[in-house]
């Protein structure tokens, strides 16, 4: 199960079903099943506290992934600051839908088991990003 839930933002204009179907065809690929994913997304000032309180980090981020996953079935708790999202769009030329997209998989694909801090390993995440968005249907 997927759920989407806010705190202090407005819910952005996503298809809630489109992009359940979307992760789980993505998960399926790296031959991961669905279990409890939570998304909840968030202002820049509560990621900060999140990357402060649960990771020591003291700096702005887009996305925290909390991984709870068993054996092949990925779940955990996917945090995401739609400020951040929005300028990182900005910054990087491309839509905020797709910004918002790109960032929404890319906590699946850490779940997943995709890491992108170590050499090679963000190049990697951005191939299976692109590969992942290209499989949007309507998300």
């Amino acid at each position: 199960m997927i759920t989407y839930n806010t705190d202090g933002v407005k819910m952005p204009a996503i298809k809630r079903r489109a992009i359940t179907a979307w992760v789980k065809a993505v998960a399926a690929t790296y031959h991961k099943k669905v279990g409890e994913i939570g998304y909840m997304f968030v202002s820049d000032e509560k990621i900060l506290d999140v990357n402060k309180q649960y990771l020591g980090h003291d700096y702005f981020t887009d996305i925290i992934t909390f991984d709870y996953s068993e054996g092949d079935t990925i779940s955990g708790d996917i945090v995401i600051s739609l400020d951040t999202v929005a300028s990182n769009a900005q910054q990087q030329g491309t839509s905020y839908d797709e910004e918002l997209h790109r960032v929404i998989i890319h906590g699946i694909l850490h779940l997943c088991g995709i890491n992108d801090k170590g050499p090679g390993e963000r190049e990697r995440m951005e191939a299976a990003e692109n590969k992942a968005l290209e499989m949007r249907n309507d998300a």
